[in-house]
């Protein structure tokens, strides 16, 4: 082995720090300030595109029933419109800057704890945009607002994934379900405009239609991504092998997940076209249903996958019921997002109604590590009834 003292390309530690120094305040040229010292890079002369232009430009290219954009956009609480985006990038960069979106990096896509490049559910929020881009640009539809959707659509799940659902359901009327919680809860102080509220809460296929087809192009690209990426991932970790793909599916989409991606957005953008409406060509649908089933079947329900969801629910339901009687303990920004800016705290009951969906929301919005952290230091929990990570036995 080479001394360090050797390597050719190796600088100091105060090399480098000189070198960032130098950077601070970029370089002054011509009356601007420039990031690079050799910089040469021009636009030319340019006439800077408004808000109400850009706005202009969509209502004449976008598909005849595509979303417009519309100054402010529709929302519960007026906005003044923003100079240079529309409505719906507003929504995309407000969810993209928001601690909810951030937190998803910790939650959940199938494993717990995933040990190296396994999905969480952030990567596959990013997934799903990727996909809905790509069909609602070849169908001329309001990408940004698809973006938003995307971006957004799981910010009100808990930890764990879908085990939370479970865990958290008995405490609320009618259940707690991650697309309208992150909608109407998780979502709700960013005053989004409706339109991205409605994709984000009537994404999943059980639920309503979405009102607009960059929701439905949402509700296709969820599930197109999340069987690809979930099988991709189970075949790395070892749960399934490559061989044990249906027939149907490597058939026609393939056995890659970028030939499987290929073929799903595809076969929506044929449909579209074929038929004026989102949807997907039926022999690739059929072959997308089966690749579902075949997760559910053989990653989803798997004795390791149910024994982890119940360590998941006994742990997110004890702390429910922990801070739900000591409903002072909540942060009070938690609190009053979920029951309202007026509601005093201090005069929540202990175990009411008010407690147990201030609970639910302070649960529900813990990354998977903070909610185990929480459980042995709140609880006394067992470490060995904790949800366990690839490669441990339960």
């Amino acid at each position: 082995m080479r001394a360090m003292d050797d390597l050719p390309y190796l600088d100091s530690a105060d090399e480098r720090a000189d070198r960032w120094a130098s950077t601070m305040a970029g370089h002054d040229r011509d009356d601007i300030v420039l990031a690079h010292a050799d910089s040469r890079a021009e636009i030319g002369a340019t006439k800077i595109v408004t808000r109400d232009e850009r706005e202009a430009r969509e209502d004449a290219t976008l598909a005849e029933f595509a979303t417009r954009a519309h100054g402010a956009g529709n929302r519960a609480i007026e906005e003044a419109p923003d100079p240079h985006r529309t409505c719906f990038e507003r929504d995309r960069d407000r969810i993209l800057h928001d601690t909810s979106f951030r937190r998803l990096a910790g939650k959940t896509q199938v494993f717990v704890f995933p040990e190296d490049h396994q999905r969480t559910r952030m990567t596959h929020a990013l997934e799903v945009t990727q996909v809905a881009r790509s069909v609602a640009q070849a169908l001329g539809l309001n990408v940004p607002l698809a973006e938003a959707m995307a971006i957004g659509h799981d910010c009100g799940h808990g930890p764990g994934g879908h085990a939370s659902e479970d865990a958290l359901s008995p405490y609320l009327v009618g259940g707690f379900d991650h697309a309208p919680w992150g909608a109407d809860v998780t979502l709700k102080p960013l005053n989004l405009c409706a339109e991205t509220l409605d994709g984000i809460r009537n994404h999943s296929w059980s639920l309503p239609a979405p009102q607009t087809p960059e929701g439905e192009v949402v509700s296709w690209a969820d599930r197109i991504a999340y069987v690809c990426h979930d099988f991709e991932d189970a075949v790395v970790t070892g749960i399934v092998t490559e061989d044990m793909l249906p027939d149907i599916v490597a058939e026609r989409c393939g056995r890659d997940r970028s030939s499987q991606l290929g073929a799903f957005v595809s076969a929506m953008i044929t449909a579209a076209v074929t038929s004026g409406r989102v949807g997907m060509m039926p022999d690739t649908a059929e072959a997308l249903a089966a690749f579902r089933k075949f997760n559910y079947e053989h990653i989803y329900l798997r004795p390791a996958s149910t024994r982890q969801a119940d360590s998941v629910i006994a742990l997110l339901r004890a702390l429910v019921e922990h801070y739900a009687d000591r409903p002072h303990s909540l942060p009070t920004q938690t609190t009053q997002a979920v029951l309202g800016s007026e509601v005093n705290v201090s005069h929540i009951d202990a175990g009411s109604d008010e407690a147990l969906k201030a609970s639910v929301a302070y649960v529900a919005g813990m990354t998977d590590r903070y909610a185990c952290q929480q459980g042995l230091t709140q609880l006394n929990w067992d470490p060995a009834k904790l949800p366990f990570a690839i490669g441990m036995s339960a």
